[in-house]
């Protein structure tokens, strides 16, 4: 019988393969990572994916963002400010939007300051 060696890639390493051939699948990618709202640190792993695949050197650079500091803010125990997202975004040819959570409310539960609820 013969031994094949498999040649095996990491999770992480496949990702970013994928997300550097397909931008839309990492504007997707990043979409669906923010409606994970019981675990914000899948941002943060998405984020990373996304900058590791334009490169981290050249997205940190395009976003005017030390290399270091990069590395630092999009790590496990990162926490970027606004500014560093939507600048690595931008560096990506990304852009951050804001969307309705709930669109069948009506606009008179924000304009007059009432607490609106909606019912699952």
């Amino acid at each position: 019988m013969k031994n094949w060696a498999r040649a095996s890639v990491s999770h992480d390493d496949a990702m970013v393969q994928e997300l550097r051939n397909d931008p839309e699948l990492a504007a997707a990618y990043l979409q669906a990572a923010m409606e994970d709202e019981e675990e914000p640190a899948v941002l943060l792993l998405a984020l990373r994916h996304v900058a590791d695949a334009y490169g981290m050197p050249k997205v940190a650079e395009l976003a005017g963002i030390q290399r270091e500091s990069l590395y630092r803010a999009l790590s496990p125990k990162g926490n970027p400010t606004l500014r560093t997202l939507t600048a690595v975004l931008k560096a990506v040819g990304l852009r951050l939007t804001v969307i309705p959570d709930h669109p069948d409310l009506s606009r008179s539960c924000l304009s007059e300051a009432v607490v609106c609820t909606t019912v699952s």
